[in-house]
């Protein structure tokens, strides 16, 4: 959608609130922030009261139970009198952090192809990105596969500013700042927006709208309401924006030099089954989260319940009133549970109901953790991890083979958002050579090079089980050094395997001609070995003939028997 116009325009659009309201869910789920979890579910932060949050209950009745009421544990309000005591356990920021470090722990390995472009771009194209992907970039990409998990979705934005960096660098903007528009699927054009900070009058709201198109960006400011776009103003209107004013033409437009969106959209895994139905939706990403809210709400509950009765385990005693000490009538009274020695009771009988009474409530250990690990399980189950990635079967040394069998399930996840992350991370790419050809003046940059990207392997295999596999090939005559060398670095393409053949194969002829430089076969240099006699009737020495006649002399009981065939 352009820039939309002045006036009572509801922002952000209707048409996401559905989405957002959703991605503010699990953003409250992703930080931890409890009061965020007890405003979303309409506990003591009153989150109904806002118009925007009520739509969250109000147009998606999916979320509510059969008598209309939604039941959760962080919806519930406090009991009068008693302080809110629940507990979050931050399993949802875990799975976002395991699932970013399973995909960026290392940065893949990003080539162009050789036959897009001549052999020396190539090489020069491929230095260039390894520094966008140098530490800040590899920081950055990390940063945008963790929100995305949590999130669902985000979009990577390509910046540049000479004045600050020689090159562009990545921006991450989460999916709630970003209003897409998609044809097939595809992302055509976009509308960033942010808020700007407000000037006089209370309760004003500035906000400044990007609206990127291949080619171009529109900016706009607006001064509105909370859920108003307001009025459209000048960009020299407001201090934030003055500098745009200054590089756009009289339409508030900005040409980028490039024939694409500066843009690019990074789904987490795809479809996205909670919004279907819900037009414009289905090129949006799934979160982790999605479905494994009541559960995370269940473990909350659980654990909740679990340090409660460590504080009711606590030891507590009953005393009868005339026990307590006192200043003087009308000020209350105190006992001091420390105090050793104990005198002058008024009591008349010591069994009578005027005694001391030791209250200790039992502390459910076995029951609570057996009941959060099953609930933490099934989240980590239902989100797609195993549990031994997060530690769940203990530190014991194990194989590569068993580490991969029991992170099988982590590790097919990771492979699946690989096929999101591969397209969005090699179009971000080309997307950053056009804008450093174009803005920052990079030589030797082709940007149609097409280009391969490959993850390393999440799990190592263990290097004395491939050296046994290696050896009994070996033994039996079934692998070429070829393949040696590939089963060793299976990362490795095809000229450096045969660069390393090289390698070995000179080095063995090396070691050959050091260990028997006059080629003796062992014997003293210049004196004749037993090969010199087997062959001193004329035959050459070692040659098959000899060989053949040493063994008939052998079969035949001669003298010469000990010649070395």
């Amino acid at each position: 959608m352009p820039l939309p116009p002045s006036g009572n325009t509801p922002w952000p659009p209707p048409q996401l609130e559905i989405p957002l309201a959703d991605m503010d869910m699990w953003q409250a789920w992703y930080s931890g922030d409890t009061a965020h979890l007890a405003a979303v579910y309409g506990g003591v932060a009153a989150y109904t009261r806002n118009p925007v949050a009520r739509e969250y209950f109000d147009v998606d009745r999916r979320r509510l139970a059969g008598d209309g009421e939604l039941r959760t544990f962080w919806g519930q309000d406090p009991a009068p009198g008693q302080t809110a005591a629940k507990l979050h356990v931050p399993i949802a920021a875990d799975i976002a952090e395991m699932s970013a470090n399973l995909l960026w722990a290392d940065v893949p390995q990003v080539t162009v192809d050789v036959d897009s472009t001549d052999k020396a771009t190539a090489k020069s194209t491929t230095a260039q990105i390894g520094r966008y992907l140098d530490d800040r970039g590899h920081a950055k990409m990390r940063e945008a596969a963790e929100m995305t998990a949590g999130l669902s979705n985000v979009f990577l934005r390509c910046v540049w500013d000479t004045t600050l960096r020689p090159r562009p660098w990545t921006d991450v903007l989460p999916a709630s700042a970003v209003v897409p528009e998609w044809r097939w699927g595809v992302l055509a054009a976009a509308t960033v927006w942010r808020e700007l900070e407000p000037l006089k009058e209370a309760g004003e709201v500035w906000r400044l709208l990007e609206y990127h198109t291949p080619g171009v960006i529109e900016y706009g400011v607006y001064r509105g309401g909370q859920d108003k776009i307001g009025m459209r103003m000048e960009l020299a209107d407001h201090p934030d924006t003055k500098e745009l004013a200054k590089r756009t033409d009289s339409q508030a437009r900005q040409t980028t030099g490039i024939t694409r969106l500066l843009i690019t959209h990074l789904p987490n895994v795809l479809p996205n089954r909670i919004w279907d139905g819900v037009p414009n939706t289905a090129p949006l990403g799934r979160s982790d989260f999605a479905g494994v809210e009541p559960v995370m709400d269940a473990l909350d509950e659980a654990w909740t319940s679990w340090m409660r009765d460590i504080r009711l385990g606590k030891s507590r005693v009953v005393l009868p009133q005339s026990m307590l000490d006192t200043d003087g009538p009308g000020t209350g009274g105190s006992f001091d549970l420390d105090k050793e020695l104990l005198v002058a009771f008024n009591m008349l009988d010591e069994g009578s109901k005027d005694s001391i009474t030791e209250l200790q409530f039992k502390i459910r250990v076995e029951e609570h953790e057996a009941t959060c690990k099953a609930l933490r399980r099934q989240i980590l189950s239902s989100a797609g991890y195993s549990a031994q990635s997060f530690g769940e079967e203990g530190s014991v040394a194990v194989t590569a083979t068993e580490v991969a069998a029991r992170k099988e399930e982590s590790l097919t996840t990771r492979g699946t958002k690989i096929l999101y992350q591969r397209p969005a991370l090699l179009d971000h790419l080309t997307t950053m050579m056009m804008v450093d050809v174009r803005h920052c003046g990079a030589k030797g940059v082709d940007p149609a090079a097409e280009l391969t990207a490959s993850w390393p392997q999440a799990v190592q295999p263990d290097q004395e089980a491939t050296a046994r596999a290696l050896s009994l090939l070996d033994s039996a005559g079934a692998i070429s050094t070829f393949m040696k060398v590939k089963m060793r670095e299976p990362s490795w393409d095809d000229a450096g395997i045969a660069a390393e053949v090289r390698r070995i194969r000179e080095d063995k002829q090396a070691a050959m001609a050091a260990g028997d430089p006059y080629n003796t076969g062992g014997g003293e240099p210049g004196q004749p070995n037993d090969e010199d006699e087997a062959g001193s009737d004329g035959t050459e020495a070692g040659s098959d003939e000899g060989q053949d006649e040493t063994e008939d002399e052998e079969e035949g009981g001669g003298s010469r028997g000990l010649a070395v065939a």
